[in-house]
């Protein structure tokens, strides 16, 4: 029988150490979704963002990952995720998901927000606040449940339940384990499953990254190798954070707040470190 690998759990210095990474790549996301505007090109984007990390003596755990060529993913419109940066230039209306992460002392955070730029359609607007309304539901399962299985449940019950046009929950790509490595086990499924995963226990650091399309679910992979776009050509959307487990409660590593203000919406009172 296959077994699950090993979870790496981390101290309360690691996980300090990688909320020191959470906190530049917050800054350098803040500065590329400020920089997102009709006319600036993917790649413009990725030069903005690089820059922040550089600047903070951090450096990209995307640029050269099995031979990814930027330092973050930017996937527009009917791309899903892993949008190589390029020549693209962005139109009135394009909605577009920033996905970067960024390592300090061997310590790695991953986050992901999307952005509309000029003119938003109604439809993209409610796309987006529900993928990011779901992540926050996928974030305070994980300071209240028993295992990782239950953080997918939240997401689940949440997208279900939106009062709106359907949302499909993309099954394919799924959010992941953090630490020494980008992305380690336990999977972190966006749905519903028969499979709890491993318990939630101190030590434990998630990324958690519900993605959503206002289509069919199914994708295909560009000529690229690395570009994953719906299939029927309608629009995704991602959001993500970097979350830690430790002894006093969770902690978003990746927000700069730490989870403070969206958690207490969902009565979750984020517990820092420091």
């Amino acid at each position: 029988m296959f077994r699950q690998q090993r979870v790496e759990y981390k101290s309360a210095d690691q996980i300090r150490t990688m909320r020191a990474a959470g906190l530049v790549l917050s800054d350098a996301l803040d500065q590329a979704v400020a920089a997102a505007r009709v006319g600036m090109s993917t790649l413009e984007l990725d030069a903005v963002f690089a820059g922040v990390l550089k600047d903070a003596g951090a450096t990209s755990n995307f640029l050269g990952y099995h031979g990814f060529p930027n330092s973050i993913c930017t996937s527009v419109n009917h791309e899903v995720v892993h949008g190589i940066p390029g020549g693209y230039v962005l139109q009135d209306g394009d909605i577009i998901s920033i996905d970067g992460g960024a390592i300090v002392r061997g310590w790695h955070s991953d986050s992901a927000r999307t952005v509309i730029v000029g003119t938003p359609r109604p439809e993209d607007v409610y796309l987006s606040r529900v993928t990011e309304e779901a992540m926050w539901r996928g974030i305070a399962a994980l300071a209240t449940g028993k295992h990782v299985g239950d953080v997918g449940a939240a997401i689940d019950d949440y997208v279900s339940a939106a009062e709106g046009p359907a949302l499909g929950i993309l099954q394919d790509y799924v959010g992941h384990g953090i630490g020494t490595e980008m992305h380690q086990s336990p999977d972190v499924l966006n749905y519903r499953s028969s499979h709890r995963g491993p318990k939630i226990k101190p030590g434990l650091c998630l990324a958690i990254e519900p993605m959503l399309v206002q289509g069919r679910v199914e994708t295909a992979v560009l000529d690229d190798d690395w570009t994953v776009v719906t299939v029927d050509g309608q629009r995704a959307c991602q959001w993500e954070h970097t979350v830690a487990v430790h002894d006093g409660g969770i902690w978003v590593l990746s927000a700069a707040d730490g989870g403070a203000a969206k958690l207490a919406e969902l009565g979750v009172t984020v517990a820092p470190l420091d």
